[in-house]
């Protein structure tokens, strides 16, 4: 079921409220970002919320209401990764997506009847980007946000969705609930050492000179600061082995967190890290981001150890956590193979696996 972020102001909100209706009748889960009465709103506020949440890959695609559309996508644009169309037509809705692969949608509230604005909207999440030549128009306009976008605006943590068909195809394994605890073990592991190959993809190289047994020949090695791997328990230490194998110079640090039942707040019972690891980029590991609470407070700990440069990696992360998580620490890329729809009542990710812990240990 494909997420949708929802926003508008105070002369789109009834349009709004017609969308979510519309919404909710076709399956789709959204997620409303206001406002919530027709009582005036600056509308920049509302439209750099949904924005974000797509840029940082929360939400893959949202929709923007305001009077006319026009300021709701003008700021949305101002947005690195956002690609907002206003359409007042079905026509423009279906080249916004097949043209131009836009990934936000404006409207206006006081210029769209309710109706057409449905069938708009049906549109424009109905078309698939055509590719092939409109590709290679969009890849310029990625270009151009490099050249022109300074690096400590597009620096925030991003959500990176590691879609390998290779780990997906794993991970529905993963998730079925007669796959045995052996059998989840294993894939726990192979999927993490799947993943470290995107983790990694940033790690810098020097130029090496070596000698082939036909002749000399200019290669690449690693360069720069070494791993350390900083696994939350217990459910983190599944992640680690098949990681390893891969890097076995990282070092490894544990954090211990458990959530209290009642409140889902976490409390930190045991840390113990590598001496050296403000020296080094450090990689946070748990299955599961769920509420987030646990990744805040490990990635703080860190922190407070002197880590500059972390990720977070997990396999299944549900919108809340993606969420907690970049609010508290923005500079932290969250690297995932699959985003979920949401948390229930008690905690857990929906569709997600279920515990985690207790999947890889046997204790359920």
């Amino acid at each position: 079921m494909e997420r949708i972020a929802l926003g508008a102001d105070h002369a789109g909100y009834r349009l709004k409220e017609d969308i979510k209706a519309f919404l909710k009748e076709n399956n789709y889960y959204f997620e409303d970002f206001g406002t919530f009465d027709t009582k005036p709103v600056d509308y920049p506020e509302i439209a750099i919320k949904v924005a974000t949440s797509i840029a940082k890959g929360v939400f893959p695609r949202g929709i923007l209401i305001c009077g006319t559309g026009i300021g709701m996508s003008i700021v949305a644009n101002k947005v690195p990764g956002v690609y907002a169309a206003l359409c007042h037509d079905i026509f423009t809705a279906r080249a916004s997506r097949a043209h131009n692969n836009s990934n936000l949608l404006t409207l206006g509230g006081r210029i769209i009847a309710s109706e057409l604005a449905k069938e708009i909207v049906r549109e424009w999440l109905e078309t698939p980007f055509e590719g092939g030549r409109h590709l290679r128009r969009i890849q310029q306009i990625m270009a151009l946000e490099e050249k022109f976008i300074k690096k400590d605006v597009v620096k925030n943590g991003r959500l990176v969705i590691v879609d390998h068909p290779l780990i997906q195809h794993k991970l529905s394994i993963l998730r079925d609930k007669n796959t045995s605890v052996k059998e989840f073990r294993e894939l726990i592991s192979e999927i993490s050492a799947l993943m470290l190959f995107e983790v990694t993809r940033d790690i810098p190289l020097v130029e090496k000179e070596v000698e082939t047994p036909i002749s000399r020949a200019k290669s690449f090695v690693i360069s720069g600061k070494e791993l350390a791997l900083v696994p939350i328990l217990r459910a983190g230490l599944g992640m680690i082995d098949g990681i390893l194998r891969l890097i076995p110079n990282a070092k490894v640090g544990h954090i211990g967190v458990y959530r209290k039942p009642d409140t889902l707040d976490p409390v930190v019972y045991y840390c113990k890290l590598p001496k050296d690891i403000a020296e080094r980029d450090v990689v946070i590991l748990d299955p599961m981001l769920a509420t987030g609470g646990s990744a805040v407070e490990a990635i703080k700990i860190v922190k407070e150890h002197g880590a500059k440069n972390i990720k977070f990696l997990c396999i299944i992360a549900a919108p809340e956590g993606v969420g907690k998580v970049h609010s508290a620490h923005p500079d932290v890329d969250i690297l995932t193979a699959a985003l979920d729809e949401r948390l229930n009542d008690h905690g857990y990710i929906v569709p997600g696996l279920g515990d985690a812990g207790d999947r890889i240990f046997g204790t359920k």
